[in-house]
């Protein structure tokens, strides 16, 4: 579960390559308990692996509890023949800082795993990070398509359903898994971990990580990656990194995609650069559009740079 949003209930989650079939689900079961008069309902988690795929061995794990403030997910139901509230006032909210603290701590410390696997193997690993429609695929399907062999493009992509995504960069011509996160709003480190695994990598390929179209829980989560890439269009606002601003302040590079739109919508890039700089005074931009084709070689010229360094 998302401490932040509360996402992940009932969560879904599929590693796919094109081509396969579903593996990897995880398949929620509710046990309850009685004490007195109080029920206490425990999620478990049950993961199955569909014969023929290939299944890692931290996936036997027989059950998982849904991590909680005190360690578990409890959920109260108290049965009495009359209504009535609850109040936590300090300590309901002392509680939900510590659950989000304890996801986000997990979380950090499987990125620093990521992190060192990939200086390992000389990975550079870019998180492509936007809101939905801002056109992240099509800058990864046109760089795949013009530098993809130079720099050993490889791709995880992140949505709540489909392989729509994923079908797109293989035709592009990059190895590719798709991460459905079913409820989730974003990606975290345990599946990056898990996908990067999967597609197993080769020594200083690059790893692009096209997290779920969302500019706020993303924003909070680690992947473990060299470098943090955010994407807004011209079809959105140019406030959008005031209405953002962690998201912004997370990241080293704005793209500005789809600048062939600027006569017909009302988009002022500058305003947007401003607005981007007052939260992150070391954002650097470069405006393009995937369409056109106009400023993709700034684009594959910052990528190449960070190869060589």
């Amino acid at each position: 579960m998302c401490g932040t949003c509360g996402c992940g209930d009932d969560e879904h989650i599929t590693y796919r390559k094109p081509g396969q079939g579903h593996s990897g689900h995880h398949h929620n079961h509710e046990h309850t308990h009685h004490h007195g008069n109080t029920e206490h309902s425990h999620v478990h988690t049950h993961e199955h692996a569909h014969e023929g795929h290939h299944h890692h061995a931290e996936d036997d794990n027989a059950h998982a509890h849904a991590f909680h403030a005190d360690g578990y997910d409890h959920h109260h139901n108290h049965e009495h023949d009359h209504g009535h509230g609850h109040s936590h006032g300090e300590e309901g909210h002392t509680h939900t800082i510590q659950l989000e603290r304890n996801i986000l701590s997990k979380n950090d410390l499987i990125a620093e795993r990521n992190r060192g696997f990939f200086d390992a193997l000389d990975v550079l690993a870019l998180n492509l990070v936007s809101s939905p429609g801002s056109g992240k695929t099509s800058i990864l399907e046109q760089t795949i398509r013009e530098i993809g062999a130079s720099v050993q493009a490889v791709v995880i992509e992140g949505d709540q359903q489909t392989m729509n995504d994923a079908e797109r960069i293989k035709s592009a011509g990059a190895p590719v898994i798709q991460v459905n996160t079913g409820n989730g709003c974003h990606l975290d480190a345990l599946m990056v971990s898990k996908a990067a695994k999967a597609l197993e990598l080769k020594q200083h390929s690059t790893l692009f990580i096209e997290n779920v179209g969302n500019l706020v829980c993303p924003s909070l989560f680690d992947l473990g990656e060299s470098k943090r890439v955010v994407i807004i269009s011209v079809t959105e606002g140019d406030d959008k990194p005031a209405k953002y601003p962690t998201m912004f302040a997370s990241a080293q590079l704005c793209l500005i995609n789809k600048i062939d739109l600027l006569p017909y919508v009302d988009f002022d890039v500058e305003k947007a650069k401003t607005c981007a700089l007052k939260v992150n005074p070391g954002l650097e931009f470069i405006s393009l559009s995937a369409k056109t084709g106009e400023g993709m070689n700034d684009w594959y010229g910052w990528v190449k740079q960070l190869k060589k360094s």
